[in-house]
């Protein structure tokens, strides 16, 4: 996508071939900066710490993750070592255990001195097949954007509510809940974005917003807790969320707050969707509340906010009273029952185990 009117991924091998470039997400929307990746420690601390987010892109840095370690020493037991040491990272999003997996399973064929050259191969290609991944899903979405485009009045948009960041910084481009918007607008269609805040982190206000304004789509930034009321009078046509890993059954789970809008969006009528690539599909779960483990994230992600101050200067200040607990939960599930479909690069399913197995019939 578009950064400043410049093609842009979120991760990319670097020019001299021995290390891997990110862009720093922890410090947009006031800076663009990227960080060059050259160690395993490199890889699980840029995941750790959130420099790169979102399902599909921790799947893609864990990946360079491995080729970075093999680099270092191609033995098993190193394999080994650097598969766990990615893999706890984050628990929830279940991309970052399918890209591991499929990494290591091809690399323990190999003889040492071939793993480093073959790594390589495997995260670049992960890397063009997410793109892939999520060009299906925006084609697979757009007729739902046309359908109310069609029955609007001319030049009316269609007003689409989306939460956190599921665009294209949270994948490798394009994004998952925004290929369907980015699909839409770039076809000319007439669409306005319903952009949630997103606390504790503000991936919509800090990352969906600026993503948004550099491939010029028409939003507008919401407190969290106005999407219902936007519902209510008739505001909001179309919910399209991400997911960081939907069950065998299709429950999502999403950033913290997801649930909470698919239920403002059956109270009032409003199709709500999630955007729902195939690795972020977990098969072995059915039920998404008791088996997915929620990811519980510092206390001080809540009790604190950064910002820009009139001077320029960016700062962290405190929100909460010194002394106050906090608890942050940073993902909740949305029970299939309350998702209208789910908008996959095989076509939209209907959120149940009979509508995936349609699509994915080999699983």
């Amino acid at each position: 996508m578009n950064v400043s009117g410049r093609p842009t991924r979120t991760i990319w091998p670097s020019a001299d071939g021995t290390a891997v470039e990110i862009i720093d997400q922890t410090r947009l929307p006031h800076t663009f900066a990227t960080v060059r990746l050259a160690t395993l420690d490199d890889a699980a601390h840029a995941i750790r710490a959130m420099l790169v987010r979102g399902a599909p892109l921790i799947g893609a840095a864990a990946a360079w993750g491995l080729w970075l370690a093999i680099r270092a020493n191609a033995s098993d037991a190193a394999l080994a070592q650097a598969h766990a040491t990615l893999l706890t990272t984050r628990p929830t999003a279940v991309n970052l255990r399918w890209a591991l997996d499929r990494v290591q399973a091809q690399l323990v064929r190999l003889r040492p001195a071939e793993r480093a050259a073959a790594a390589r191969v495997l995260a670049i290609e992960i890397c063009d097949e997410d793109v892939a991944l999520n060009r299906g899903i925006g084609a697979a979405g757009l007729p739902l954007v046309k359908a109310i485009a069609a029955r609007k009045k001319l030049g009316e948009p269609v007003n689409i509510l989306t939460h956190c960041n599921a665009g294209w910084l949270a994948t490798v481009d394009v994004g998952t809940a925004t290929a369907t918007i980015y699909s839409a607008h770039d076809a000319g269609l007439p669409v306005h974005i319903w952009v949630d805040e997103t606390r504790p982190r503000n991936q919509g206000a800090s990352l969906t917003a600026w993503e948004l304004l550099n491939h010029g789509v028409p939003h507008t930034v919401i407190a969290d807790n106005a999407g219902g009321h936007l519902m209510q009078h008739g505001r909001v046509d179309l919910v399209i969320v991400g997911t960081d890993r939907t069950t065998a059954t299709g429950d999502v789970c999403n950033k913290i707050g997801t649930y909470l809008k698919a239920l403002a969006a059956r109270d009032n009528g409003v199709p709500f969707y999630a955007a729902v690539p195939s690795p972020s599909i977990d098969w072995t779960v059915r039920d998404g509340v008791s088996e997915i483990p929620i990811e519980e994230r510092s206390a001080r992600e809540l009790t604190h906010i950064t910002g820009r101050l009139p001077d320029g200067l960016v700062a962290t200040v405190a929100l909460t009273p010194e002394g106050s607990p906090a608890a942050n939960p940073a993902f909740d599930v949305t029970p299939a029952r309350l998702v209208t479909g789910l908008i996959t690069e095989r076509g939209i399913a209907e959120a149940s185990a009979d509508g995936l197995q349609r699509l994915f019939s080999e699983k």
